[in-house]
């Protein structure tokens, strides 16, 4: 496997295996800023304009002319967070990398983060990265306790497999896997994308390892974009997580024991990976 080139001080470091995706949905001039950053800190650097009505799609086509590890990819509607996500899947499939690091547009990710977590998992391949959020004080204290909810049930769908944050969409994931179980399925294609992808991969007997990041909450004086909607995507996950404990826990549940007593140890005896801090960073990371 090709480890990333290049330091902090000799710009973006580069790999042939390991892509950064983003999806964007009407997210302004917040997308520009996030694209830059994550340009800043590695290569390639693909974004999948989902729909966008804003002229973000045409934009950023202009800035992937000009920057040969910048692409873009525009879809003609909008299909969900899932669906772009899968639209990216498939191709970088195609091209040959075999791990994308997912990114949300809006600035709530820490660029300077993804070289730790690109790190994280040239260092286990075949288990995924999963972002555990520092929340800062502005953080709405709704979103922060109802998430709690989610991680509750996904823990009981895994049989206590160790996803923690079931929302925290800053995540490096397998390609081939994660092709494999949306395929298999028509859900997953729209805000239930983080939580299911993580639980149905645990299932497939993937192991989550997870780092801990912050996660930022911007006003809308600073740029800030969001397209949760408490009422709707509530229910959204509340059906999603009805249908994963009645169609897969029963019979997903000898690979989650499984999963728990392969990868137990003394300093995580219930199978979860320890958080490190975040000054502790994976070596090679800048």
């Amino acid at each position: 496997m090709r480890r990333p080139t290049g330091g902090p001080d000799a710009g973006p470091r580069h790999s042939a295996t390991h892509l950064l995706l983003i999806p964007s949905y009407n997210t302004g001039a917040r997308l520009f800023e996030t694209v830059r950053a994550a340009r800043a800190a590695w290569s390639p650097v693909w974004v999948v304009v989902d729909g966008s009505t804003d002229g973000t799609g045409d934009a950023m086509q202009v800035l992937a002319r000009q920057d040969p590890d910048l692409h873009v990819i525009v879809l003609d509607r909008n299909r969900g967070k899932g669906a772009a996500i899968l639209a990216g899947l498939d191709r970088a499939a195609a091209a040959g990398f075999t791990h994308v690091l997912t990114m949300d547009a809006d600035g709530q990710h820490p660029a300077d983060e993804i070289g730790r977590f690109m790190q994280a998992s040239m260092l286990a391949p075949d288990a995924m990265i999963l972002g555990q959020p520092v929340f800062g004080a502005e953080a709405p204290a709704l979103r922060v306790q109802g998430r709690r909810v989610s991680n509750v049930c996904a823990d009981i769908e895994t049989g206590g497999a160790g996803i923690g944050d079931t929302l925290f969409g800053f995540r490096v994931y397998p390609v081939a896997p994660l092709r494999t179980v949306m395929h298999r399925t028509r859900w997953m294609r729209r805000y239930d994308f983080d939580t299911e992808a993580a639980v149905r991969l645990c299932w497939a007997g993937i192991r989550p390892q997870r780092l801990s990041a912050p996660v930022r909450y911007l006003s809308a004086a600073e740029g800030g974009v969001s397209h949760f909607r408490y009422g709707r995507d509530n229910l959204r996950l509340g059906w999603m997580h009805l249908r994963l404990a009645v169609t897969g826990l029963v019979m997903h549940l000898p690979v989650m024991l499984r999963l728990r007593t392969c990868h137990a140890s003394p300093a995580a005896p219930s199978g979860r990976q320890p958080l490190p801090s975040r000054p502790q960073r994976a070596p090679g990371s800048g």
